[in-house]
């Protein structure tokens, strides 16, 4: 008997595809590109002083859904991160995503533009390209920050911590008082105490490009660039490079 073919997507097969797809970039406004925060190393000047990059790399970002204002009321592109095997679909996203030819993504976002004007000539399927971004051009970069857990004052808001001397028995990293005895009689809110820190979405501005590698799908960025490595990144124009 003939052995059945596997019906799941191989990462070649999407790698191939996405290279045939026609490329599209979003030129006007702030423009926009996904990436993947692959790590960080380090590049030389002319003058041979070193200099310590982020590494993006650029997987292919699929249009999936271009809206218009005459539909859902506002201007946009949908793009999609990361395919999914077949087997890890279900049928909604597999119906949503057909036109892109693909069955799902691990990551969705969309691009705002200002009119139908800036994607008349994006369908699905298409592929961003980050030919908006240069050599030298400063982005603003947003990615969810690394999670930190449940953290005391001390890490999460930088206290300095209590005395350090006889009688201070075990307080020395608690957050003293909170209130204000008989009156208020409360503490007010937004008071900085333990909890949740990190894991949030953190945006950086004014990122400068190192270089672009088109053909590898990489971006050196010199700056603080959030997130783990893995993390999938947003990139686009600084919207204050003027300033």
């Amino acid at each position: 008997m003939e052995e059945t073919q596997n019906q799941e997507t191989s990462p070649q097969a999407t790698a191939d595809k996405s290279a045939a797809a026609t490329r599209v970039t979003l030129s006007t406004g702030r423009g926009g590109i996904l990436g993947v925060k692959a790590g960080m190393t380090q590049v030389y000047r002319q003058d041979g002083q070193s200099l310590a990059v982020t590494v993006v790399e650029l997987k292919p970002n699929t249009v999936t859904q271009v809206k218009k204002s005459d539909k859902h009321g506002y201007s946009a592109v949908q793009v999609g991160l990361l395919p999914k095997k077949d087997s890890r679909v279900n049928k909604t996203e597999k119906g949503h995503y057909k036109k892109s030819g693909h069955s799902g993504f691990y990551h969705a976002q969309e691009f705002r533009v200002a009119d139908d004007k800036a994607i008349e000539s994006f369908s699905e399927g298409h592929i961003l390209s980050a030919d908006f971004i240069k050599e030298g051009d400063l982005v603003d970069v947003s990615a969810v920050s690394k999670g930190k857990g449940f953290q005391g004052v001390m890490k999460r808001y930088n206290y300095a911590g209590g005395y350090k001397t006889h009688g201070c028995s075990v307080s020395h990293r608690s957050i003293g008082s909170i209130g204000n005895r008989a009156d208020p009689a409360k503490v007010f809110k937004g008071k900085k105490m333990p909890g949740h820190m990190g894991h949030v979405k953190v945006s950086i501005q004014n990122i400068k490009v190192v270089k672009v590698d088109s053909e590898k799908g990489l971006i050196l960025l010199h700056g603080s660039v959030p997130g783990p490595k893995s993390g999938i990144v947003t990139i686009r124009k600084a919207v204050k490079a003027g300033v």
